[in-house]
């Protein structure tokens, strides 16, 4: 059982800043790619960044050049660097972990193992 607890979510104003953390219950970075996803109102919930298996990073074409993940494996911890921040980026972001399968992760929330209970951005314009 892998345990995730997100933090940092809060309001920023459009071109702002906020960076979020996922603290996990153990860090075993060698069986889990760990990333990010979120949801709009209405909307499908969907991956924003993340950790492939051999250690490259994924960003999702909306938020490239602006977001960057990281990972503290010391510190059991993953962050999402929010930055440029958009009225559309507003959303429930959530931490997830997906198992590696043969060295593949494919990033779909439907193989998401593990989910934190989500925190809340809001990007006013």
């Amino acid at each position: 059982q892998l345990r995730l607890v997100e933090s940092g979510g809060g309001s920023a104003q459009s071109g702002g800043s906020l960076k979020l953390s996922c603290v996990a219950s153990s860090y075993p970075y060698n069986k889990y790619c760990m990333g990010w996803f979120r949801q709009a109102p209405g909307k499908e919930r969907e991956g924003v960044a993340a950790f492939e298996p051999d250690g490259r990073t994924y960003y999702g074409d909306s938020v490239k050049g602006r977001f960057t993940v990281s990972q503290d494996n010391a510190k059991n911890t993953l962050y999402l660097q929010m930055n440029s921040l958009k009225p559309e980026d507003t959303a429930i972001y959530y931490c997830a972990a997906e198992v590696i399968v043969g060295n593949y992760c494919s990033g779909s929330a439907r193989d998401i193992m593990y989910w934190g209970q989500g925190t809340q951005v809001t990007v006013s314009s």
